[in-house]
């Protein structure tokens, strides 16, 4: 990047989606309101409530009234992660618009510093976690595999230990809003469009409050998207696993022949054709597993659905125009 660029100070957008998040907010709060009065550029926070059950969308309007800096979006039910980022960017209107989590393992004193390399004429600014060491072992490993599967069967690479914590210009912001995708893998999409990245590092902490949103079962579904949306290896992967079932076959058919006209002998062995079977049978299911994964995901795009509903929108709009909105906000 050439050091001779300096932009202005931007105005800052920071977008925190959140799901049952009460426990967190109260210490996420002040430190948000200290970060956003040192930046010189001014600064506002969206918060995007995807459907929480507890008091989150309260406590959020009630720091709304005291300061109009901090805004909310409040779902019409749970949309996912994805979506409520993707809300959080089409609401943000500063020059640079940085992507966190609620739980304080994305710290906000890193802002000015990804601030600073925006001036620097970067265009993303990536977090990148220097060290996972409040996190499980598993958690780890299962990390390390996926960027490498995701390094190995796509063309777009995405850095290992950089999760959504980033900040990006506003080119980036409106080339993200033309992808509108339901199956969504934020960090791929950003990596997608290009321009110019660099990373800051950053040890994380653990989670200040509260509960994760990624169980098992969710960080598989999003590995999933990941994989599917950027990459058709899988679908290829099915055809050299046939490939494979066929030349097995013909060679066991080759086996066969030999012992019973050459040797003279009936091929011994019912357990062997067993196992034949339920081998190609696995095979023959494990592709149609992959395939199913696309055409599921065709099906969903060509419903064109939209990929969030907002139930209301804090922004310190006048009251008359908050309530001259009708019915729930498609995207």
């Amino acid at each position: 990047m050439n050091d001779s660029i300096v932009r202005p100070d931007p105005r800052v957008s920071i977008v925190i989606p959140v799901f049952n998040e009460e426990e967190v907010l109260p210490l996420l709060l002040p430190r948000l309101r200290a970060v956003m009065d040192a930046l010189p550029g001014g600064a506002e926070v969206w918060f995007v409530d995807d459907g929480s059950h507890d008091a989150t969308a309260q406590m959020i309007e009630q720091a709304h009234r005291t300061d109009a800096r901090i805004k909310l979006v409040q779902f019409s039910r749970n949309f996912g992660h994805p979506a409520a980022i993707t809300a959080g960017l089409d609401c943000a209107q500063g020059d640079a618009v940085i992507l966190m989590d609620a739980d304080l393992q994305d710290p906000p004193e890193l802002i000015p510093e990804m601030v600073d390399l925006y001036r620097r004429g970067f265009d993303v600014v990536q977090a990148r976690r220097a060290s996972r060491e409040k996190e499980s072992l598993f958690k780890r490993v299962t990390a390390w595999v996926f960027y490498r599967i995701m390094g190995a069967l796509t063309n777009h690479e995405m850095e290992a230990n950089v999760g959504e914590f980033r900040l990006m210009s506003r080119a980036v912001v409106e080339a993200l809003g033309q992808l509108r995708e339901h199956h969504r893998l934020v960090r791929g999409l950003v990596s997608w469009v290009g321009f110019s990245h660099t990373t800051v590092d950053f040890v994380r902490p653990g989670r200040a409050a509260g509960e994760t949103k990624y169980p098992l079962l969710k960080m598989l579904r999003l590995s999933a998207d990941g994989l599917t949306s950027f990459s058709t290896a899988p679908l290829r992967v099915a055809s050299l696993l046939g490939l494979c079932g066929l030349l097995g076959g013909l060679a066991y058919a080759a086996y066969a022949v030999y012992v019973r006209f050459v040797l003279g002998h009936a091929v011994p062995g019912w357990t062997s054709l067993v196992i034949v079977n339920v081998f190609f049978s696995s095979i023959v299911l494990v592709c149609l597993g992959f395939v199913g994964e696309y055409v599921g995901r065709i099906f969903e795009e060509v419903k064109r659905r939209p990929l969030y509903l907002v139930r209301r929108k804090l922004d310190g709009a006048p009251a008359a125009a908050q309530e001259s909105e009708r019915g729930p906000e498609r995207r």
